[in-house]
């Protein structure tokens, strides 16, 4: 989720162990020739949580190896740059990461292409105290406004700039650290938050006046979807290089079909999601965990044209607003996205996979997230 924007080392990249060659017979019928599965790594974005649900699901479903694919789930973390390490002419064969930050790798020569967006909405949201009388971005004028920076940020500046404000000099930016100590100390008046995992850090604490947890009403919530600075997040990238190798693309729409069919089981079915997650290794508690699984499914679902298919007025929504930031100097080239391979991958699934009628679920907000 949150990354600082450096370059791998080259013994990091080089550590990344080297794909396999072989296929055996997927869903879809394809095939090659000697009859093993391929092996392909995926770069979370992040450490394992549910945010990535859908991937753990694929695996422990099977649904990769129906595919003849042998996947390597490869965690992230605070001083892991997915788009970075993706970008790497021997680093994975898959990325997840933020569109934003992969348009800006990109003018760093990286040749990632958006294969597939998962998430079909962003999940940022900045928040305030009830008592603040910050309700929208133009309020920010005179406050001490915490954001996670390294791309992260870009959403909630852009909305600042959109209200005229000018940041350090009408409204003051403070780099958050990794959880919402600082806004609940009170010593930064608006945070990040996404919607799946800081929010709820908050609604988890305990409210000192009240001796109770915090409470939604004690917060103002700035959701950038409708403020109209949301970017796309969440998305599957591989390199075009590797794509243009042959039997690649083949690999890739077999390793999107397994990851959808993982992203609509937990649609379905949440509570053995979480479980999922718990195995691939996330330390966070089980109360967070059924927070974060009921706020990811809706980011996704649903997903009008089918799971992983990019809205266009989203992608160029996040154009502009990278090149009115100055995250990028000119806008990406048409080849920046793809859907041919999601909407290949798409015809080969039997279950239903726009999510249509989809409703968010309820969960219980537990103490610490436990």
């Amino acid at each position: 989720m949150k990354r600082p924007r450096i370059w791998l080392s080259v013994a990091v990249t080089m550590a990344l162990t080297m794909a396999a060659c072989g296929t055996q017979t997927g869903d879809d019928g394809s095939e090659a020739p000697d009859g093993e599965a391929d092996s392909v790594r995926l770069q979370l974005q992040w450490a394992p949580q549910a945010q990535f649900a859908g991937y753990f699901a694929a695996q422990e479903l099977g649904y990769y190896t129906d595919e003849g694919l042998d996947v390597e789930i490869i965690d992230g973390g605070p001083d892991v740059v997915p788009q970075q390490v993706g970008s790497a002419e021997d680093g994975p064969e898959f990325t997840i990461s933020w569109v934003p930050k992969v348009l800006e790798a990109r003018e760093a020569e990286s040749d990632l292409v958006n294969i597939a967006q998962i998430f079909q909405r962003s999940g940022t949201l900045s928040v305030t105290w009830a008592d603040s009388g910050i309700t929208e971005p133009a309020d920010f004028e005179g406050k001490n406004v915490g954001v996670w920076d390294f791309g992260n940020e870009f959403e909630v500046t852009a909305a600042a700039s959109a209200a005229g404000l000018e940041q350090d000099v009408d409204y003051t930016k403070v780099i958050q650290p990794f959880d919402m100590l600082l806004f609940l100390s009170r010593e930064i008046d608006v945070a990040e938050a996404m919607i799946y995992n800081e929010y709820a850090q908050v609604l988890e604490a305990e409210n000192p006046d009240t001796g109770e947890l915090y409470q939604p009403e004690d917060m103002n919530v700035i959701n950038y979807n409708e403020v109209g600075t949301a970017m796309l997040q969440d998305a599957l990238f591989a390199r075009a290089a590797w794509l243009a190798e042959d039997g690649n693309e083949d690999v890739a729409e077999r390793f999107l079909r397994a990851s959808f069919r993982g992203w609509i089981y937990c649609r379905e079915n949440p509570d053995d999601c979480i479980e999922y997650t718990v195995a691939a290794g996330s330390t966070l508690g089980t109360g967070h965990q059924a927070w974060m699984m009921n706020e990811i499914n809706p980011l996704i679902w649903p997903s009008p044209d089918g799971i992983g298919i990019m809205d266009p007025a989203l992608w160029q929504q996040t154009v502009d607003i990278s090149l009115e930031s100055g995250i990028v100097a000119e806008a990406p080239p048409e080849d920046a996205y793809r859907t041919d391979l999601a909407e290949a991958a798409l015809e080969g699934i039997e279950e239903e996979t726009t999510g249509d009628g989809f409703a968010k679920g309820e969960v219980e907000v537990t103490a610490g997230g436990e």
